[in-house]
This record gives structure tokens, C-alpha cells and sequence, in this order.
């Protein structure tokens, strides 16, 4: 019987993705590759923001309109 692994949180997700990309640029001299790595770094950047500002308590659900 195989055993299920602990459910990871999209944040914990997004940190261990951040980590394993910032240790290949250390090592990745410029050009393609390294505009990839970059690329894919800011996009996480992005989804910790997007994150932040779904999950925050100010956010309010969208109005139902009557039709």
C-alpha cells in the first residue's frame, strides 16, 4: 500500500520553486537559459502577490446582480 505524502500549501509550493531557481542562477552564466530562469522567477514573484492579495481579508466577493 503505497502512503500519501503531506499535501504541500501553494505557498510552500511557490518557496521551494523559488529556491531551486535561485540556486540554478547562481550557477548559470547570461544568455537564454538565464533569461528563462529569470523569467520563471518573476512569474513567482507574481503568483506570491496575487496570493497575497486573493487571500487578504480586505478582499471583498463579487456583487451578485439582479437579472
Amino acid at each position: 500500500m503505497r502512503h500519501r505524502s503531506k499535501r504541500h500549501s501553494f505557498e510552500e509550493l511557490l518557496n521551494a520553486e523559488k529556491a531551486r531557481i535561485e540556486a540554478a542562477l547562481e550557477s548559470t552564466d547570461q544568455g537564454l537559459q538565464r533569461e528563462l530562469l529569470e523569467l520563471k522567477l518573476r512569474r513567482i514573484e507574481t503568483a506570491f502577490q496575487i496570493d497575497d492579495w486573493v487571500s487578504s481579508v480586505g478582499l471583498q466577493p463579487p456583487k451578485k446582480t439582479q437579472g
